[in-house]
Parts: structure tokens; C-alpha cells; sequence
């Protein structure tokens, strides 16, 4: 039997629909099976339904006033309805607390509050039916502890075991024999792995203007899937379009899991010996990990227009300036007239510019070409190489991960953790062993590690052409230090393009 959505009329029978699943899966036939029961029990007394509110991918634990979708129909910004009508009463929440505010405020508010199995709406009023209520309620409470004491045991004898439970990092992923069976294995990601692996190699190239803001920028640009949605897509789930965010960057980056290393609660796990324990290769290893740890520490950094961090489709804003003033240039759009470079500096009452006048404009497609063809007829030709991290031969990764693991334990014993008379033995004899591995690594000749030049077989020319937008063109010309001055038409000079640092300049344009 089925029953027609449509608007509210004031008919008192106006419902909404809830629904809720804790995981989706492609097999999961839940949804429909909710759909129904929910139809019917509307059908029962002669209701439609005006609404859905769908929460997918959301716990029973979560409060319905908190809900993304149930939640704004029990705050009231939704509009007019008369009742909400489910598929049972875990499907409302698993708490007894959370499922007895909805039902109260639906009896408090006059309205309409139904469940399949259940015979007409629910008369919290009545002690029979309040009790029956109450009870389905501390049932779905009841199965919720006991499915939440089952996965915090499966995920202590997974820890103990040295395998992961949860979903995988960034730039990792899960190998499973059988289809949705225990994991077998971790690895890399092909393509995750590459798209962190590049962001830090930018960053620790040039940390002073390449940083975990400029890089989200860019990769919402170019598209690539934010962790979120590249977890969805790799399980077989749609990607919801979410982004890339410094924070979020910044936190993978930082993260001990990019080590390969197994992690509960932002520290990697320890096994037996004192040593973390490594689910597989590393992203980066530990020395790597260090130097971004130095290259991202919070620092002051003076506000230079952040040209890196802009999403304008403009090559030339942050790098184009006033012949007259110094000031930069902004872009001026209109509908009827194409978009154009201009000082606007005067026009803002900027004392350095009183003078200047008449302001420099340029149609933004002739500086660009202009700029362009004096660039890469400049320095097309010439051969790109990429600054890199070389972690050295080894020897100085081993040191560092002693060092870590010895104050780890370290931290460990002054937080009272090996007070005990047989944990103090283990403690000394696992110190003592760390000690004298860390002064052998030491006496070992090693190779230093450091940033290292090393070309890349393509010429500027060829990356140029190889930009995926505008904003990339941007930053080789910010890479290159390329400086362009606007004059105006009193002027002798049109424009000038030239380096702003570099051993040489080049000379004026046309």
C-alpha cells in the first residue's frame, strides 16, 4: 500500500517520514523495508506523508534533535507537519532519554507520533502505552551497549593482535582476501599515496610560501577527492563533494600513521619490545616526517596577498603592479566591457598614490599573452628540476626512531606507567637495550639527509603547457620571480617584465 507525498494541508494527518541507518551498504535492502513499514503505519489512520527525513550513515547514538536531517523537522525549521511516523522506535533513537524527549514533545506539541507494529499513534498519557514505549526504547538502548561493548572488544583484540580496525589513513588502504572479510593486509595507495607524497615534497621544497593552505587550495581546484570522499569512493559509495582543508592536511601530514606505524588514539601502538607497530611501509619515513614536522611548526608570517592560496581564474593578480604607485593591481569585470588590469590604489585613498594619474588599465587577455610569449620565449627552453627530500642511507632514519621510541617509554615512566616492581625490570632492560643499539647506530658512518636538485627530464616550456589551470601558471611565474610593472599612457613605457630577484633581469616588454 502506498501513500502519496505531498504538502501540508492542515488536514492533522500531515506526516513526516523517519528514517535512519547506521551503514549503508550496497546490499542493504533497509531503506526500502523502513519505507514501507513507515507508508503503512501512515496508511492506518488515513495520513500522507509531506516529508523525509533520511538519516543515513548516522548512529542510533546521536540525539534526533541533533540529526541532520530529523533535527531541523524537531527544531521547527521545517515548516508545519502534524506527526512524525517510523519504522519502529530504534529507528527514532537507541537512547531512553532521546526517544522519550521526542515522544514527549510530540504529546506536548499536539502532534501525531507513530510506529509500525504499533496500533494508532502512540498516547503517551495513557500508563499502558507510556510503558510499552518506554520499554521498546530501553530494548534499543539495551542493544545499542551491547553492539558498542562488541566492537570496543573487537577493536582491543585487533590492537593486540597488531592489526587495524578502523577505517585505513589517507594514502592507505586495506587488502582483504574475502570480500568484506577481515583485513589481511595494509598498502599503499597508488594514487592516494602520490597526491600526499607530492603535497609534502612541495612544502618542504619551499616551505615559506608553499604551505598546507595553498596546497588544499589546490587540490580542490584540480579536483582531487578530499580523504572523506576518497574513503567513500574506494568502499563503492558515492563522493559527496566535500573539500580539502588546511587543518585536515596539516593533520595528515603531521600524523604518525603516515609512518605506516598501527594507531589508537593519535599515538602509535606499542608491542612487546617498546617499538611501534608498522602495518607497512611508510608514506615518508621518520626523518622525512621530522623536517615537515619543522616546516609546518606554527610560525609569524608576514601577509603578502597570499597570490598561492587565490582561486581566480586571473594569471597576473599578486604579481602585476602600478608603474606610478607600486601598488598591485586588481581586476575590474563588467558585463559589456572584457575583464581588465587596473590600479585602483588612488580611487581607495592610498596616500602613496594621491599622484597617481592617470591609472594604468590593461585588458587582462593582452597582458596575459604579452607575458606569456616574453616567459617562455625568456626561459622556456631551460630544464625543470625538482627540490626533494633525500632521507640519507638509512642509518639517521634508525637513529631517529630510537630516539622517539626511548622518549616514548620515557614519557611513558614519568606518567607513572612502569611503577610496578616487574614493569621497572622491563623498563630498565628495554632502555638499557635501546641505549646501546642507539650509540652502535651512532659509531656507523651515515649519509646526512638534506634537499636535494635533481631535473626531471621536462623543460619549463613543457610544464607550462602541462598546467592544469590558471592558478598553476601562477605559481611557475611566482616560482620564477616574475615581476610585471604597468605604466600608463603618458608613460614611454607600456609594460616591463622582468625577475625580481634572480642574477639577471629581463628586459622591458613591447
Amino acid at each position: 500500500m502506498d501513500v502519496a507525498e505531498t504538502a501540508w494541508d492542515g488536514c492533522g494527518k500531515c506526516l513526516v517520514g523517519v528514517r535512519r541507518l547506521s551503514r549503508m551498504k550496497a546490499a542493504t535492502t533497509s531503506p526500502e523495508r523502513q519505507r514501507q513499514d513507515v507508508l503503512t503505519a501512515a496508511a492506518s489512520i488515513g495520513g500522507h506523508i509531506i516529508g523525509w527525513a533520511d538519516d543515513w550513515e548516522v548512529s542510533g547514538a546521536t540525539d534526533p534533535v541533533t540529526r541532520p536531517r530529523l533535527g531541523p523537522w524537531l527544531r521547527d525549521e521545517m515548516g508545519s507537519y502534524d506527526g512524525l511516523v517510523a519504522a519502529a522506535v530504534d529507528r527514532l533513537g537507541r537512547n531512553v532519554v532521546d526517544c522519550l524527549n521526542t515522544g514527549y514533545k510530540m504529546r506536548d506539541e499536539g502532534k501525531l507520533l507513530l510506529t509500525h507494529g504499533h496500533d494508532g499513534p502512540w498516547n503517551l498519557d495513557d500508563p499502558a502505552d507510556e510503558n510499552r514505549f518506554t520499554i521498546e526504547a530501553w530494548g534499543a538502548q539495551m542493544e545499542l551497549r551491547s553492539i558498542q561493548r562488541r566492537n570496543r572488544d573487537a577493536t582491543v583484540k585487533a590492537r593486540t593482535a597488531g592489526r587495524p580496525k578502523h577505517q585505513p589513513s589517507y594514502g592507505f588502504r586495506y587488502v582483504r582476501k574475502v570480500m568484506n572479510g577481515r583485513v589481511d593486509s595494509v598498502e599503499l595507495h597508488p594514487h592516494a599515496a602520490f597526491v600526499i607524497r607530492n603535497v609534502a615534497q612541495r612544502i618542504l621544497a619551499d616551505p615559506m610560501n608553499v604551505t598546507p593552505s595553498s596546497e588544499a587550495a589546490r587540490l580542490n581546484r584540480i579536483g582531487e577527492l578530499a580523504p572523506a570522499d576518497h574513503t567513500d569512493v574506494m568502499y563503492g559509495k558515492p563522493a559527496r563533494g566535500r573539500r580539502w582543508y588546511p587543518t585536515s592536511l596539516k593533520n595528515i601530514l603531521l600524523s604518525e600513521a603516515a609512518l605506516g606505524y598501527l594507531m589508537h588514539r593519535g599515538k602509535p601502538v606499542i608491542d612487546q619490545e617498546g617499538n611501534p607497530v608498522r602495518l607497512c611501509e611508510g608514506l615518508w619515513d621518520r626523518m622525512t616526517h621530522d623536517a615537515l614536522k619543522k616546516a609546518l611548526a606554527a610560525r609569524d608570517v608576514p601577509f603578502k596577498g597570499k597570490p598561492r592560496h587565490s582561486n581566480h581564474p586571473y594569471l597576473l593578480t599578486g604579481i602585476a603592479v602600478c608603474g606610478n604607485c607600486h601598488s598591485r593591481l586588481y581586476t575590474q569585470t563588467s558585463s559589456d566591457v572584457p575583464p581588465r588590469y587596473v590600479c585602483t590604489a588612488r580611487n581607495k585613498g592610498w596616500p602613496s598614490a594621491a599622484h597617481c594619474r592617470p591609472a594604468p588599465l590593461i585588458r587582462v587577455h593582452l597582458l596575459d599573452e604579452a607575458v606569456e610569449r616574453w616567459f617562455l620565449r625568456t626561459y622556456g627552453d631551460g630544464a625543470i628540476y625538482e627540490t626533494v627530500y633525500d632521507p640519507g642511507n638509512g642509518v639517521a632514519e634508525r637513529i631517529a626512531e630510537v630516539q622517539a621510541t626511548r622518549e616514548r617509554l620515557r614519557a611513558d615512566r614519568e606518567a607513572g606507567l612502569y611503577d610496578a616492581s616487574d614493569d621497572q625490570a622491563w623498563f630498565r632492560e628495554r632502555y638499557a637495550a635501546l641505549g646501546k643499539e642507539l650509540a652502535a647506530l651512532k659509531a656507523m658512518p651515515h649519509i646526512s639527509p638534506g634537499m636535494v636538485s635533481k631535473p626531471t627530464g621536462e623543460t619549463v616550456r613543457d610544464k607550462w603547457r602541462k598546467a592544469p589551470d590558471v592558478q598553476a601558471r601562477k605559481e611557475i611565474l611566482l616560482d620564477f620571480g616574475v615581476r610585471v610593472t604597468l605604466f600608463n599612457t603618458a608613460s614611454s613605457r607600456r609594460w616591463v617584465i622582468g625577475r625580481v630577484h634572480g642574477p639577471d633581469s629581463a628586459p622591458p616588454g613591447a
